[in-house]
């Protein structure tokens, strides 16, 4: 029996993913759950497994490729008589066809998708031409699905078609008095850079793709204010460098930021909230995850610290060195890369001091840290060689005010200065 074996779901909103590589050739015999295909979505490379044994007997794809989820990846010629797999139905039994699922798998096509996701109730004229991905995106998105125009095949509604609608929508609200310029979503036709000497054109990553839209709509969403600040982490280093020297683990200063920043969500909970405009409310989170921002070949990943502020810091700096390790070497997970409040970014590696980060929506702040530095303080009558670390905060001025952001800040590097109290809080 031929089986076709399509892209499975990969994570929320994950659409469509590219395949990077096909593990197996047309002939190859393969066991179940053995790997096929390795495809790169928005945030993750992922492998594909084999639903059942059996012998591959075609592709449909190759390396390059951008497939959907639900479209045919390859067919799988599977082992034993086609009656065991798929006993058919008796005639007594043909009455209840409708009562049951149907044993075969559903076409490729979207429109086959419909027809199986529709209620029976309703008549194709009283649904709008569009897949189920593609209303999922438009419910997640607040869209009314019959207000979108489709430009496939009978008017039929892509997931292209849903963000060109929301992208209008986005338009006409800057566009009105007091809003941002219209100018501020519209995609510019760049000038043809040829005419002054040669150049060289490469196709956008997933991950650059998808960086450029979040990145676009956080800075047209939110407005950005950036609060700065210093921290005398003399003593914290000295007790990092001694417990790294003599345990297994190596304790970094980002796994110490993380569960600082973990703690300060408890004291100051706007920090760790969402905003709902829509409905005029403020989502308080009960649970505390702290992305971390991982440079990668591929662009800027960020993996999730899950519940940080429940975990010891020697249990948060072996995850931190898991979680990167595999965001770089394409194998970060979905879930990894899922459920942030608020993120970390360390660029002190690379010599900087003080910088404004980006916001990531829905999130409404980001902690940057800079490169620490020995400085000359006045303490006691006299200046001391100190090790200072330049701390910043960009937060969501529409929730979070000026005072707010100062407070939480000097909050976050108090408890850096004092390494006793951190450990006895965490």
């Amino acid at each position: 029996m031929t089986r076709e074996v399509r892209l499975p779901e990969l994570g929320e909103n994950v659409e469509e993913a590219e395949v990077l590589s096909v593990l197996v050739a047309e002939g190859d015999r393969v066991e179940k759950d053995q790997s096929v295909l390795e495809v790169e979505t928005d945030k993750a490379s992922v492998e594909v497994p084999a639903p059942t044994a059996g012998q591959i007997k075609t592709i449909r794809v190759k390396p390059g490729d951008r497939v959907r989820i639900g479209q045919v990846i390859l067919e799988l010629e599977e082992p034993g008589d086609a009656a065991t797999v798929a006993p058919s139905v008796q005639p007594e039994e043909a009455g209840s066809r409708e009562a049951t699922a149907p044993a075969v798998m559903p076409p490729s096509d979207e429109r086959a998708e419909d027809a199986v996701a529709a209620p029976t109730s309703l008549t194709p004229a009283a649904l709008a031409p569009a897949g189920p991905s593609v209303r999922r995106l438009a419910r997640e998105l607040g869209i009314d699905i019959d207000e979108v125009a489709g430009s496939g095949p009978g008017g039929r509604i892509s997931v292209e078609d849903v963000k060109r609608h929301v992208r209008s929508i986005i338009t006409q609200k800057l566009a009105q008095p007091g809003g941002a310029p219209a100018a501020a979503t519209t995609v510019l036709a760049l000038p043809d850079f040829s005419r002054y000497g040669a150049v060289e054109r490469q196709p956008m990553s997933g991950v650059r793709r998808r960086t450029a839209e979040t990145m676009t709509r956080s800075w047209v969403t939110i407005p950005h204010v950036t609060q700065f600040d210093r921290a005398d982490i003399t003593e914290l280093e000295a007790v990092r460098k001694r417990f790294t020297a003599r345990g297994d683990v190596k304790l970094t200063l980002t796994a110490i930021v993380i569960k600082t920043v973990a703690a300060a969500a408890r004291a100051f909970p706007k920090f760790n909230a969402g905003l709902d405009e829509e409905n005029e409310e403020i989502v308080y989170k009960q649970y505390v995850n702290i992305g971390v921002a991982v440079d990668t070949e591929r662009g800027l990943l960020v993996p999730v610290v899950h519940n940080a502020d429940q975990k010891r810091l020697l249990d948060i700096s072996r995850e931190l060195t898991d979680l990167s390790a595999r965001a770089r070497a394409h194998k970060a997970r979905p879930e990894d890369l899922q459920g942030a409040n608020l993120t970390v970014t360390n660029l002190g590696a690379l010599g900087t001091t003080f910088f404004s980060p980006l916001i990531k929506w829905p999130e409404v702040a980001v902690v940057g840290v800079g490169r620490a530095s020995v400085e000359a303080v006045h303490q006691h009558g006299a200046f001391v060689p100190r090790l200072i670390l330049p701390l910043s905060v960009s937060y969501d001025h529409r929730l979070i005010d000026g005072a707010d952001a100062a407070r939480y800040l000097r909050w976050v590097a108090e408890a850096l200065e004092n390494p006793l109290e951190l450990v006895l809080e965490g």
